[in-house]
C-alpha cells in the first residue's frame, strides 16, 4: 500500500482509509494459509485451538464465532465474496452468504494432507505459466462481489436494521493477470526486481518447504518482472473495488457509524528469496495489512503494537468482554486507543509441504521460530528485517532463546499440537480412500470462483 511506504504500488482508497483511521504497522495472520487463517478470523481463536489444521480442515461453523453472536443480538450479518469455510450446509453465523467461495467440494486441497509422504505439486508451474495482462476468473469474481456488496449498501432498508458486513475480495491472489487498465500503472521498465535475492535455507523444516512449494523454478527474469508488476496491478485493482465499496458506504448515508476494518489473510513473496506464495513463517508470507476507521478510532494514526487476524473478532463483538476469541485476542479500537506496548504475536502452520508443525512469535526486536522435532531459529528483526542472519546458534543468546521458547509454550504445547495435526490429516486420508486417492483426486492451484 502507498501508505504503508511502497514506492510502487498505488492504492489511493486505501491510503485514504488509513488517513480516516489507524493503521497498525505489525499485523500477523495466525497462519499464512487462507483456510486456517480465515477460521481463525471467524473465532477469535487460534489454529490450533479449533483444529484448523490445513486446506482441508475449514471452519465448519464450530466454534460459534462472531458472527453468530451478532446475529444473536439481532443483527444482519452477510457475507460477500471468498468464505473458504467448509460448505453451505454449516451455519457459520452468517444470515446470508452472496456469491460465496468455499473450499472444493467440501474437502479443499487434500493433496497437502500428505505431509509425511508429500505428494509432488507439479501445479507449481501454473503460476509463472499464468503471468499476464486481462481479466481472468478471479477479477470478474471480484467486480460481481463489489457489485453486489454495493448494491446491498446502498438498499433502503439498510438504514432499518443494524448490520455486519463482511467484504472478501479474492485480488491480488494469483493467476497473476491483472485487468489492462491497472496492469498499465506498472510498466515492466519501472517495476523493481525482488527487493531479497534467492537464499538457500539451512533449517530443514525450511528446506522442505522450499523444495515442495517450487514456484520458483518456473520464473526467469522477465516472467519475474511480469509477475510482480501483474501483482500491483492486481493491489490497485483491489483498491479500486474497495473504493467502491466504501463510496457505496458513503451514498448510504451511515459511513459516521460504521467501523471499517480492512485487512487480508496472508502474505506473498513475490520472488523475494527465490519464493512465491506464503506457507512460511517469514514476514512476507506472515505479514498483512490492518487498517480500522470509524467511531472511536484515532484518525490519520499509525500504531506499532503486534496484532492479529484474531483481533477482528473482539473488535466487531466491541470489545474484550466478547462472548467469542481467546484471551489473547483484544479489540483493536481499544489498542488503537492505547499507546503502543509489548505484545506477543503468533502464527503457525501445518499445511501441504511442512515436514512438521512450525510456530513463530514476535517479543521486542526478537523473532522466534519453532519447527517441531528441530532446532529453532531465531532473528533480530530490528537490526535485521529482512531475517537473513539466524542467530540461534549463538551462545550468547541462549537466555533469549529460553524466553522465547517460554513464551511460545504460553500460547500453544507445539508437540501435542503437531501431533494432533499429523493425527487429523491422516484420518482425513483414510477416510478419503488413501494416498492413492488424493493423488488422483481434483487437483488445483487455486480455488476456481463460483459461477
Amino acid at each position: 500500500m502507498g501508505c504503508s511506504g511502497h514506492s510502487i504500488v498505488q492504492t489511493p482508497n486505501l491510503d485514504r482509509l488509513a488517513a480516516s483511521g489507524t493503521r497498525f504497522t505489525n499485523c500477523w495472520t495466525p497462519s499464512p494459509i487462507c483456510v486456517s487463517a480465515r477460521a481463525a478470523l471467524a473465532t477469535g481463536r487460534w489454529a490450533h485451538e479449533i483444529e484448523a489444521w490445513d486446506s482441508s480442515h475449514a471452519y465448519t461453523g464450530e466454534p460459534h464465532g462472531w458472527a453468530h453472536e451478532m446475529r444473536n443480538r439481532g443483527r444482519d450479518v452477510v457475507s460477500f465474496g471468498k468464505l473458504h469455510h467448509r460448505s453451505g450446509a454449516d451455519d457459520d453465523g452468517f444470515t446470508e452468504r452472496v456469491l460465496p467461495m468455499f473450499i472444493v467440494g467440501g474437502v479443499g486441497w487434500v493433496q497437502g494432507l500428505s505431509r509425511r509422504q508429500p505428494i509432488p505439486y507439479d501445479e507449481s508451474a501454473e503460476l509463472a505459466a499464468d503471468v499476464g495482462v486481462g481479466e481472468t476468473t478471479y477479477t470478474r469474481y471480484d467486480r460481481r462481489v463489489t457489485a453486489a456488496a454495493c448494491n446491498w449498501l446502498t438498499a433502503p432498508e439498510r438504514s432499518d436494521q443494524p448490520w455486519v458486513a463482511f467484504v472478501s475480495l479474492v485480488a491480488p491472489h494469483y493467476p497473476l493477470a491483472a485487468p489492462e487498465e491497472f496492469a498499465a500503472l506498472y510498466p515492466h521498465g519501472e517495476v523493481p526486481p525482488p527487493e531479497i535475492g534467492p537464499v538457500v535455507p539451512a533449517n530443514p523444516a525450511v528446506q522442505a518447504l522450499t523444495k515442495f512449494w517450487n514456484y520458483g523454478d518456473y520464473f526467469d527474469d522477465a516472467t519475474t518482472i511480469a509477475g510482480r508488476a501483474a501483482y500491483f496491478g492486481l493491489c490497485s485493482f483491489l483498491d479500486d473495488n474497495v473504493g467502491k465499496v466504501l463510496s457505496a458506504l458513503d451514498d448510504s448515508g451511515q459511513s459516521e457509524d460504521t467501523l471499517v476494518i480492512y485487512s487480508s489473510d496472508h502474505g506473498e513473496f513475490l520472488g523475494n528469496r527465490g519464493l512465491w506464495g506464503k506457507s512460511f513463517m517469514y514476514e512476507d508470507s506472515a505479514a498483512v495489512p490492518m487498517i480500522v476507521s470509524g467511531p472511536g478510532v484515532p484518525p490519520g494514526a499509525t500504531v506499532d503494537t503486534n496484532v492479529n487476524l484474531i483481533d477482528i473478532a473482539p473488535t466487531v463483538l466491541g470489545g474484550a468482554a466478547a462472548a467469542v476469541g481467546n484471551g489473547h485476542a483484544r479489540s483493536l479500537v481499544e489498542l488503537a486507543n492505547l499507546p503502543t506496548h509489548e505484545r506477543l504475536a503468533f502464527t503457525e502452520y501445518h499445511d501441504g509441504g511442512s515436514i512438521t508443525g512450525s510456530f513463530a512469535i514476535r517479543h521486542g526486536e526478537w523473532k522466534y521460530v519453532h519447527h517441531e522435532g528441530f532446532e529453532p531459529e531465531l532473528f533480530d528483526v530490528e537490526n535485521d528485517p529482512d531475517e537473513l542472519n539466524d542467530v540461534a546458534a549463538d551462545v550468547r543468546l541462549i537466555e533469549v532463546r529460553r524466553r522465547c521458547a517460554k513464551l511460545l509454550a504460553d500460547v500453544v504445547d507445539t508437540k501435542a499440537a503437531n501431533d494432533a495435526a499429523f493425527a487429523a490429516q491422516e484420518a482425513m486420508i483414510a477416510e478419503l480412500g488413501g494416498r492413492d486417492a488424493l493423488i488422483n483426486g481434483f487437483r488445483f492451484n487455486h480455488t476456481p470462483a463460483p459461477g
